[in-house]
């Protein structure tokens, strides 16, 4: 084939016009602890800190690079491209050059070409060597990863070893070899479908996929299978008995690849199980991940509780004021018989509570009970099955219709295809899209769809995808990806440079086709299959970003119809040059079976790049057009429909060289080596970026994309200054209309200090992210500038604001530094502007616009009709949205012809914590930390007292107490929440009835906020009780699940008796005192504590009293004992036994209270990184490779903005 220069000068070197510089790469952890580090690396000038990291970390070769090299001359190959070898007792290093990576890919690329003759003459393979060098230097565009790992160390560097069991095709013989070397053929694809067949242990079975897979996981592959051909739960075996049914293997499966994940240095295994709609374990299937999350947060609060109360117990069994034997019974230990009670309560297991008092009579003081948390990385998770694999459901078009028309959908047997169940096609959407509310999984592969598009149906239906849903072809087959850069490719005269995208879409085809012919595979199957329908997976990244530097708006008819243009001339081009390929060396060898249908697809793409609405061929859901009037892009669309005419002309007289060209892949780390501002079809995920330093540390930057957009949209340099300033601040509160750091000096701040807060606020989102004892210093905190260390751990703690700094001039300075990081309120720019710069999440602290759930799926709606494959996408929604979004989101999805859908709402997996937008609301519940502390009430204060409070609402604090209590009223359930202030008064009552979306429920929790209001503006409790006991509605009767309340005459008498009850002392409206409901009550006795007590009573100062029920309040709450913390006649005196419970509690609960502030400073730190993440548009989460929160959605995957890390496979 000729190959022509676009880029590059014959007879000069690619780099000719490129600068190159020395850095250095240092990556790591969170807790300053070095992960990675290389010195003096050569890379272009150009390149970002954070793609020189990737580059060194991950795709440099770290050992067996030899010094010198000899060539090993071959009689059909040219000296310049010869292979070469190191030569004898040559010194051995790593890369230490980008153009050493640039040179071994793009020469094993060309040398392979060239053994196979893909080059009319020896110009046409310098050409393409140096054009490709020049494309992946200048981040023009980038294989997957797997290329960057594997290839080219065979051909540069004579890099072998033994074989790992893959096998390859002879592009000569045309015969499947077993590899005997792991890298003269190399395994450059990331993308794999494999088969299952219902069997235990035969080849293609069942424990055979886990090591098929194994392999794949290894080298850094993701791996997708369809399991729809096992079994469900309860069929017949073959050799009697029942099957265990599908999900006990796929729990089996999700262990082996957590293992592998875990034990390897790559990164976690990539994995896709599909299932069909009608398996007769779909239900299970649906509701698998659930369920699961379910299970870790039992076991986080499980865990956390019998903590907590084995530890009371133990603490109890420690009374030195008391004989031995008599400490260790419940009859003459009333501590331990308080404690032992509140353990009950919570359902402690009696084995623990009896094992833990056995402890302590054997001398031991403590008990270390393991407490497990929600990180998506812990224990708790791994614990649970179903963490290892994306999950999608494959669902039919006759399914669909049958959900619109509310009928009845059957569920059928595996092996004699007898319907098994028969359910409503209803409530199984239900399921699913409650499911992908509740945790984001499983998502939804359209099967017509899919199918409809499908160039080669008479070799087999497509079944599955690989895990990030972007490759979808037949069973047992590999995609290669390769991904180019748009912004590149954009004038600066505001257009598309077509020729130069044309040119680069032909040589990548070309590249990814001689990566079919030079790879190996994992398994006889896929070596086949891969060879004979030789799909390729060429995409583009940074649409995003283009669009922004065009000043176009990600959601509007010219965003969509500049990306619909650029993917059909990509797909247009690479199939017009996968024919001209097959022109040469014919087309796939299964081309002619499938011939008439391929040629139908094409043409239905051609149809779309016309703007067609009608015509399209076999195709249940239409496509969307193209439509060319919405382009603003010159000459784009005219050549994309003349591309596709010619393939669909080359392609009737020479067929196509490969079954598929094309995919819009996540490009993750590729993404990053890039220095794309957005991957593969998304949009932008913030306005400012963290620019990583050589040396360590980041800098605030404003997305490069802006200032461009904001002078194409007419602004003048001083305005785009202007608003550059108000977005990123001056990074440094010199010169601060307040808090100046003269001023700080003045409350005790040292030079150090000044220096580490003027090095942290540089890349500083908010400036209580700074001040806090983390950056400065738990030591300086304390003894210079005079903080307790119960004020340092206070998560409420306010260190600006406890230095004397009033909240204006934190706001001064805070805009000052730290600026808004969001256009929205920005000088000068005008309203109509703003749509442009809108991202997947609001942007900065007080941002309110983000993209619509709607603009991402119309957006992969108007590129979906161009791709042979599907596109990796996470269609993000706020943690507002509904379970009804959520399908119409799939609806839409299937109307406008997706291939598949994939939710993912804020806040809906446990390790992800609610925005600040969300979990800063006063109604919100936080975490309770109180210890279930409860007494015997000896006295009653009978006065109503009612405290004056001004007007002015009083904010609940963000941690606060409370308790549950759930009951039947009248046969309806009612579950009753409240919230509490430090000094235990309660500020808040939340209540759930009935269903999602009831209107009975909705008028409650309206009824609840009304309250809480009231409540906060210092309306007295008692007001509300007086009003609201003794009404009278449906529903009402007899109240099952509260210990003192028999029956209500409505859900409010029931609510207001409850508070009344628990928080005023008043037993009156009680039909059972609280004293009653303890088993063991024996009778109020002479002094009325529950055990007839024969000590003498004590005095006790009122202030001892106060410090001691002051201790006691700051951690119980006050409505879940009942109100019994008051304890107090005319005179303050208490009996002997229950002052003894009181003070021995207190003191208890402030040893367990200190561990637990030990416990929670860690996760409060990690809450503070977790939240200033978020803010910053990153998702929350640690990475799991290098623990930073610098993790964004990448399609339907996570990446990792520091060290590059994907939860994908490209």
């Amino acid at each position: 084939m000729k190959i022509s220069r676009l880029f590059t000068k014959s007879n000069e070197s690619p780099y000719s016009e490129i600068e190159f510089k020395k850095t250095s790469s240092e990556i790591r952890n969170p807790d300053g602890s070095v992960i990675f580090e290389l010195k003096d690396f050569e890379v272009p000038s150009s390149w970002s800190q954070v793609s020189c990291d990737i580059l060194a970390q991950k795709y440099f070769r770290k050992a067996g690079v030899p010094e010198k090299r000899s060539s090993i001359k071959e009689d059909d190959v040219p000296d310049w491209l010869c292979r070469k070898k190191g030569v004898d007792k040559s010194k051995l290093r790593g890369e230490a050059s980008a153009k050493e990576v640039f040179e071994r890919l793009a020469g094993a690329w060309t040398y392979w070409g060239w053994k196979a003759g893909y080059f009319s003459g020896e110009e046409d393979a310098k050409a393409y060597f140096d054009e490709m060098q020049y494309m992946i230097c200048t981040q023009m565009a980038a294989p997957n990863s797997p290329q960057w790992f594997n290839t080219g160390l065979h051909w540069a560097y004579g890099i072998d070893g033994p074989s790992q069991g893959h096998y390859y095709v002879d592009y000569k013989t045309k015969n499947l070899v077993t590899s005997k070397s792991s890298y003269e053929h190399p395994q450059p694809h990331a993308c794999f479908i494999q088969s299952i067949n219902d069997d235990l242990v035969n080849d293609g079975g069942i424990m055979d996929l886990w090591v098929r897979e194994a392999r794949l996981f290894k080298y850094g592959s993701g791996t997708g299978t369809n399991f729809s051909n096992l079994r469900g739960e309860g069929e017949t075996l073959s050799g009697g008995g029942n099957s265990s049914g599908l999900m006990s293997f796929l729990r089996i499966g999700d262990r082996a690849a957590g293992a592998i994940k875990s034990g390897g240095t790559t990164r976690r295994a990539a994995k896709m199980v599909c299932v069909d709609v009608d398996h007769p374990d779909i239900e299970s299937f649906i509701n698998w991940k659930v369920k699961e999350e379910q299970k870790v947060s039992s076991l986080v609060a499980g865990s956390m509780t019998t903590n907590r109360h084995l530890n009371l117990i133990m603490k109890a069994c420690g009374k030195k004021d008391l004989e031995e034997k008599k400490r260790f019974d419940p009859k003459n230990n009333p501590q331990l018989k308080n404690a032992i009670i509140a353990a009950k309560e919570v359902f402690i297991p009696e084995n623990y509570i009896h094992r833990t008092i056995q402890f302590a009579k054997q001398g031991f003081t403590e008990i270390e009970f393991p407490t497990y948390n929600v990180d998506w990385d812990s224990e708790a998770y791994m614990t649970v099955s179903g963490q290892n694999s994306n999950n999608s459901i494959r669902l039919t078009d006759d399914f669909i219709t049958k959900v619109l028309k509310k009928e009845k959908w059957n569920l059928n047997n595996r092996t004699n295809n007898k319907v098994h169940k028969t359910v409503d096609a209803d409530d199984l959407w239900e399921q699913m899209n409650y499911a992908a509310w509740s945790c984001a999984d499983p998502g939804i592969q359209f099967d017509t769809t899919i199918n409809d598009w499908h160039t080669c149906p008479n070799s087999g239906r497509i079944n599955a995808s690989n895990p990030c849903s972007e490759y979808m072809f037949l069973d047992n087959t590999a995609c290669n990806l390769a991904s180019i850069n748009l912004i590149k490719f954009l004038k600066d005269s505001d257009g598309f440079d077509v020729e130069k995208f044309q040119h680069a879409v032909r040589l990548w085809t070309i590249t990814l086709e001689i990566s079919v012919l030079m790879a190996q595979f994992p398994s006889r199957e896929i070596a086949k299959l891969s060879y004979d329908f030789r799909t390729l997976g060429l995409g583009f990244a940074n649409i995003g970003g283009l669009l922004m530097a065009s000043g176009k708006p990600y959601d509007s008819k010219e965003g969509r119809a500049i990306c619909a243009a650029i993917s059909s001339l990509m797909s247009g081009v690479a199939y017009k040059t996968s024919a001209e390929i097959a022109k040469e060396f014919q087309a796939f060898s299964q081309y002619q079976k499938n011939a008439k249908e391929m040629l139908r697809v094409i043409k239905n793409h051609r149809l779309a790049a016309k703007g067609s609405t009608r015509g399209y061929d076999k195709l249940s859901t239409l496509p969307v057009p193209l439509k060319a009037s919405e382009c603003p892009f010159e000459g784009i669309v005219e050549s994309a429909i003349h591309s596709w005419d010619q393939a669909y002309e080359l392609g009737k007289k020479h067929g196509f060289r490969n079954a598929q060209v094309s995919v819009i892949a996540p490009t993750g780390t590729i993404g990053l080596i890039m220095d794309c501002d957005t991957t593969g079809i998304e949009p932008d995920f913030a306005i400012t970026k963290f620019k990583k330093l050589a040396g360590g540390g980041y800098f605030k930057i404003i997305n490069k994309a802006v200032p461009r957009a904001l002078r194409v949209l007419g602004y003048t340099e001083k305005e785009v200054s202007d608003i550059s300033l108000y977005v990123l601040g001056n990074g440094t509160l010199e010169g601060s209309p307040a808090i100046s750091f003269e001023d700080l000096k003045k409350k005790g701040f040292k030079e150090k200090q000044i220096a580490i807060l003027k090095e942290s606020l540089k890349s500083a989102f908010d400036i209580k992210f700074v001040f806090n004892q983390w950056t400065l210093g738990k030591d300086f905190c304390s003894k210079n500038l005079g903080f307790s260390e119960s004020q340092i751990n206070n998560p409420k703690f306010d260190m600006l604001n406890d230095l004397g700094f009033s909240k204006k001039e934190v706001d001064l300075a805070n805009l000052h530094c730290c600026g808004t990081m969001t256009l929205e309120g920005a000088p000068h720019i005008k309203d109509k502007d703003l749509p442009v710069f809108d991202c997947a999440n609001p942007c900065g602290k007080n941002g309110k616009r983000f993209l619509s759930v709607e603009s991402h799926i119309r957006m992969m709606a108007a590129c979906q009709p161009f791709i042979s494959g599907a596109i990796s996408k996470t269609i993000n929604m706020p943690n507002t949205s509904t379970i009804e979004d959520c399908k119409k989101s799939a609806l839409l999805s299937w109307k406008l012809g997706l291939k598949a859908n994939a939710l993912y709402r804020d806040g809906s997996k446990l390790s992800q914590p609610l925005s600040s937008s969300v979990s800063n609301f006063d109604d919100v519940v936080s975490e309770t930390g109180s210890e279930e502390l409860k007494q015997k009430e000896t006295a009653r204060i009978v006065e109503r007292v009612i405290e004056k409070v001004s007007a002015e609402r009083r904010k609940l604090p963000a941690r606060r107490k409370g308790y549950t209590q759930k009951a039947v009223v009248g046969g309806h359930k009612v579950y009753l929440r409240t919230g509490e202030y430090e000094n235990g008064s309660i500020g808040e009552i939340f209540l759930d009835m009935h269903k999602e979306g009831a209107a009975f429920r909705s008028l409650m929790n309206n009824f609840a906020i009304a309250i809480s209001i009231g409540l906060q503006y210092g309306v007295p409790l008692e007001e509300f009780v007086e009003a609201y006991t003794f009404t009278r509605f449906e529903p009402a009767g007899p109240v099952e699940g509260n210990d003192t309340i028999k029956i209500a005459t409505s859900v409010l008498d029931y609510i207001f008796r409850e508070l009344a009850i628990s928080y005023l002392g008043r037993d009156d409206l009680a039909h059972k005192e609280p004293a009653d409901i303890f088993p063991d009550s024996l009778g109020d006795g002479i002094l009325g504590d529950g055990i007839n007590a024969k000590d003498k009573s004590v005095e006790v100062t009122a202030k001892q009293y106060n410090v001691a029920l002051s201790a006691v309040k700051k951690i119980a709450s006050t409505g879940y004992v009942r109100n019994n913390l008051y304890v107090l006649d005319a005179a303050h005196k208490v009996n002997t036994q229950s002052h003894q419970s009181t003070s021995s509690n207190t003191e208890m609960a402030g040893d367990i209270a200190k561990n637990v502030v030990t416990v929670n400073t860690a996760s409060e730190h990690k809450r503070v990184k977790s939240e200033e993440a978020q803010m910053k548009g990153y998702e929350g989460d640690p990475c799991n490779s290098c623990g930073n929160f610098t993790l964004v959605r990448n399609g339907t995957c996570l990446k990792c903005m520091t060290c590059g890390s994907t939860t994908g496979c490209s």
